[in-house]
Formats: C-alpha cells, structure tokens, sequence
C-alpha cells in the first residue's frame, strides 16, 4: 500500500501527464528553473489555504439559560469586570454603532507612569530613631547602698566629640532648640574639616551679644560671661553682613568643595540681635588677618598693572626667590589663579575689578554708586582690593567679602578677572569636570537649615547651582581655548 501523497507530487504528476509539446514554458521542457518556481509557489498557496481555514475555524460558544451566545472572555453581558491587579485602570469599551469594526468585548487598559521623583542626596534624610526600652535600676535591698554621686570615669564634651557622634543624636544645642547645622548621616562631608564643623556649629547655635566698643556689625558667640569683660578672640566672635549677602554663605561651600580652603566658615543666623529676625550672614572673625588700609580693606598695595607685571614672574613658585626689581608681593603665584577661579565662579568683581570694567554694571552696584565706572581709560592704575594674607602665613590669601552674583546673563560675564592667569588648580578644576558639583553642593549646602530655608528649599538651591554649572562649563572652554595649564597647587 502506498501512503498519503503530498499536495507537491500530486501537482507534479498532473502537470506532467498534461505537459505536451504546446506548452514548453509552463511544463519546464527548456526551463527547469521556471517549473520548480511554479510548483513551489502553489504548494505554499494550497498549505497557506489550509493554515487559514484551520485558524478562521469557530469555537463553540456557551449558551445561557435562554439559550443565547455569551460572549468571548467568559464574561456574560453587562456583568462588571472582575476585580484584580489592574483594577482601576481597565475601562468598559464605548458603544459603537452597527456598522462598527471593533467587537465588544475589546478592554482599554492604560498603565501608570511611575512619577520621577529627585536625586536622593546622601546625608539630608533625618534617619529613623527608634525608641529603646529603658533599662530597669536595680532597687536597693536591705543591705544595698546607692551613692547619688555621677561615675568618676571621664565625661567628654559634645566640643570635644566626634562629629558623627554628636550629629547622630538630637544635635541640639544648650537651651534644648534644634541646631542650625543638621548632619543626618555617620560623618560630615569630607571636603568639610573638623574644624570647620565646629566653627559653623559655634556660629549657628551660640548665644549672641553685642561687643564691647560699639561696633554693631560684630557679635559674641557664646556670650555667657559679661560683655566687657569678653574680647574677640579665635571661635569668640562673629562678623554680621547684611541680608543680601547671604551669598557669601554660599561661597564658603564652594571654596571648600573646590579644594581651596581659602574663606572663612559663614552660617545663616536668625536672631532677634540681627536684623529684625532675618536670615543674615554671620562670618567667622579671624584676629590673626594682617591689618588693612581703610582705602582698599587690602595689606597688600596693588594696582593692576603691578598685578599683571607679577603674573609674568610667577612670583615664589617652585621655590624661587623673586628680584627686587620684578614687583613680586609675599603671595605666592598660585594664589592669584585660586582667586581669580573663585571670583569668575560667583561673578565678584570687588577685588579684582573695582572699577567694573570687564562687565556692563547696574545702577545698584557698588561701582556705579561711587562713581568709578568712568574711570576705566587707566586701568593700570587702579588699585586692587580686599586682598588680605594672615599675620603668620603671608604666603596665602584670605578671600573674604565674597558676595557672589547669580544674576548675571552668560554675555556680561566678566572675563577682566581670568587675565592673565595661566595655570589653574587642579583640584577646582577637577571638581568641574566630574559632574558632582551639584550633588555635593546640595549636600553641603543642606547642612545650614537657615540657608537652606531662606533660598527656598532644594527647589531654590537648585536654581543658584544651576548658574554655578553653566559658569563652569564655560570657564572649562575658555581654559581649553587659551591653552592654559591645570597643575596641582597644594602646596
């Protein structure tokens, strides 16, 4: 017995008994090739045929008690959807009309976006406290004895302990309020020193009061004894600016966070001492800064020329002592590429440009109001200002009034304050480079509640950085064009 034939040999055998001389192509008498299309081709046609009558085939439907079709899916007419993981978001079809080409028992399900939420910034999260159950004292017996005295073991102050030891707690200060420095997490940022913690700590939680001398810009930080007998000494007095200066709050992290080190701690203080209660910058005073002229607030004399003619010499780099007749200063030459890095970041322009030349100034800046924006025909001779060394370290600069300006469009930033710099530091520019500034601004900045709060949360940080990025994006082209070096100035 012969089995079943294919549909390809039954064609094959059909088309050859038909085949004559009459049809040579169709049969493949001189064309071979064309006679294998042919039966391939209608060999797919007839097996396509056969997949679509077997697909297109009906089920069975179930009947209800009358007797009607219920349809597809298991669900009869007009009973609700049943209830699972996608309840809510599935909705009944809407009614069509006859001539209608959907079915109706299509479902429309829309899914849910997840909603982006911000980047979580290490350490500005209050970590959960649990409550641990008190452990029961031991009740006297009859012949037990209990002394009220403390433990003669050594007690350690919250100054002398550990910053994540003292944060971890409630991290409130003597009185029983809430510091003004919040660190949530083991430790401290580590571009923060321990130090610096504690001069902000001091700053932002010590008692106020006036100092002796009349001078009201100048408060006591920890005011416990009487005010005359207090004077102003290292972490004993604060100096206030005004609310607008806020800025220089901001500057001081940055410093830090570019490796720098070069301004002093600033904390946001509210006090009913300071300005009705207003968010204030409160500086750190430092008694060991060199005496300045009440001229330029500068114990360096400097004009721009001698300051242009000192950059050719890279004055004390690499350990050379400079000539009488180069004009070289105490500071060394990488101080000047610190600062003017610095200053280009935050726009100020009250050192290096007093005169507003580089820039289009506004009517509310101090050179428009002192008249000296005219005065940019000679500026070889105009002073520099606020350049201040310490007594014992005359080498380095102190960057203080370092009020900073975010308002400034990208066409009138002031490019006068990167002239003549050649060389740049290699730990700021680093920092630029490695698209962590805004994360560690945001957790640097956290630290300082007042601050925080006063530029209106993360929603208001996040716009100052904004400026701040944009400004390093364009010193970075500028460094690139001009071919300036990057070298490292941790001496």
């Amino acid at each position: 017995m012969t089995g079943p034939r294919s549909p390809g040999r039954l064609l094959t055998r059909l088309l050859g008994a038909r085949c004559g001389p009459r049809l040579p192509k169709l049969c493949g008498g001189r064309r071979p090739g064309a006679r294998r299309t042919l039966l391939l081709g209608t060999a797919c046609a007839i097996y396509l045929g056969f997949l679509v009558s077997q697909v297109g085939r009906a089920a069975p439907r179930p009947r209800d008690a009358a007797g009607r079709a219920q349809p597809r899916g298991g669900r009869a007419a007009g009973a609700p959807l049943a209830e699972g993981p996608w309840a809510g978001t599935v909705g009944a079809p809407e009614p069509r009309g006859a001539g209608s080409a959907l079915p109706l028992n299509v479902v429309y399900i829309t899914l849910r976006s997840r909603r982006s939420k911000p980047a979580h910034i290490r350490g500005t999260v209050r970590p959960k406290r649990r409550k641990k159950p008190a452990l029961a004292s031991p009740r006297p017996g009859p012949g037990r004895h209990v002394s009220a005295a403390p433990s003669p073991g050594p007690r350690r102050s919250a100054a002398h302990a550990p910053a994540g030891a003292r944060t971890r707690g409630s991290g409130a200060p003597a009185g029983g309020r809430e510091s003004g420095i919040r660190i949530y997490s083991e430790s401290a940022p580590s571009w923060l020193s321990r130090d610096d913690i504690l001069r902000m700590r001091a700053l932002a939680d010590g008692a106020l009061a006036r100092a002796p001398g009349g001078r009201a810009h100048l408060l006591l930080l920890g005011a416990g004894a009487p005010g005359s007998a207090r004077r102003c000494g290292p972490r004993a007095c604060g100096l206030l600016r005004r609310p607008l200066d806020l800025s220089e709050v901001f500057a001081f992290h940055l410093d830090r966070i570019l490796g720098l080190n070069r301004t002093l701690p600033a904390v946001g203080r509210r006090s009913e001492l300071i300005q009705d209660g207003r968010p204030c910058p409160l500086i750190l005073w430092d008694s060991s800064l060199s005496p300045a002229s009440n001229e330029t607030h500068s114990s360096v004399k400097l004009t721009w020329g001698t300051y242009q003619q000192s950059l050719k010499q890279k004055c004390w780099q690499n350990g050379r002592v400079p000539k009488p007749e180069w004009g070289c200063t105490e500071i060394h030459h990488h101080e000047w590429s610190k600062l003017a890095l610095f200053d280009f970041l935050l726009q100020i322009y009250n050192r290096l440009d007093t005169n507003c030349c580089g820039f289009r100034p506004r009517k509310e800046d101090a050179c428009v109001q002192n008249g000296l924006r005219p005065k940019c025909d000679d500026q070889d001779s105009v002073a520099l200002a606020h350049i201040i060394q310490r007594k014992h370290d005359p080498r380095h600069l102190v960057f203080i009034d370092n009020k900073g300006f975010f308002d400034r469009s990208e066409d009138n930033l002031n490019f006068k304050l990167l002239e003549g710099i050649k060389e740049f530091p290699e730990s700021a520019v680093s920092v630029l480079k490695s698209q962590h500034l805004r994360q560690k601004l945001l957790q640097s900045l956290f630290l300082d509640k007042v601050y925080w709060e006063s530029q209106g949360g993360r929603q208001g940080i996040e716009k100052l950085i904004d400026v701040i990025e944009q400004r390093a994006k364009i010193l970075l082209t500028y460094i690139n064009a001009h071919g300036a070096k990057v070298l490292p100035m941790n001496e």
